[in-house]
């Protein structure tokens, strides 16, 4: 594995583990076993390391939603394929996908958030963008697409986050149900 690779791996792992804002560049280069001036060479600062991070690692997952959000006049079978990418990428990506639900909490005006703001809209864009085509054909949803993406956004994050915990399995019975619930409401 190069030096910059090393140095992506390590700061996934600590930022997820303790926070963007309590790394510091000395503990991210003593992971990667480098100094200070190589990780400085590729990505110019911590921000450029995460900065990277969200690009290369991160960017994939919207690509990926974007294909799964394409609306085709089916509107349970679009949302079971988002749940699907979503929780397949955040499976895999364990970690990357812990770091991004905890920098979205943070404070508004901290360099992570700021560095997460791209990637949380255009989360936001694809699925709102999917209810905006949906409600053409479905009249009662008309104006009500934010809402819906703000909701299942939420709904998809939720899952993620307590997946992570242990508390619930991300599987096929989960997005049946979840699909159940949100198109019908909870007294289906």
């Amino acid at each position: 594995m190069d030096n910059r690779s090393k140095v992506l791996n390590c700061a996934v792992t600590l930022f997820a583990q303790k926070g963007f804002d309590a790394v510091g560049v000395q503990e991210l280069v003593d992971c990667a076993a480098i100094t200070k001036p190589t990780l400085y060479h590729y990505f110019g600062n911590k921000r450029g390391v995460l900065d990277t991070i969200f690009v290369e690692r991160f960017q994939p997952y919207l690509n990926l939603l974007a294909q799964a959000a394409d609306y085709q006049h089916d509107l349970p079978l679009c949302l079971q394929n988002v749940l699907r990418v979503s929780f397949d990428f955040a499976q895999r990506n364990h970690t990357l996908f812990q770091l991004f639900l905890s920098i979205t909490n943070a404070p508004d005006k901290s360099e992570s958030f700021a560095a997460t703001q791209p990637y949380t809209e255009r989360q936001f864009q694809i699925i709102q963008e999917l209810f905006f085509k949906a409600a053409q054909d479905h009249g009662n949803m008309k104006g009500r697409h934010n809402a819906y993406a703000l909701t299942f956004i939420g709904m998809i994050n939720t899952y993620i986050f307590f997946s992570f915990h242990n508390q619930i399995e991300l599987n096929e019975d989960l997005i049946a149900r979840s699909i159940q619930q949100f198109q019908y409401g909870i007294y289906s």
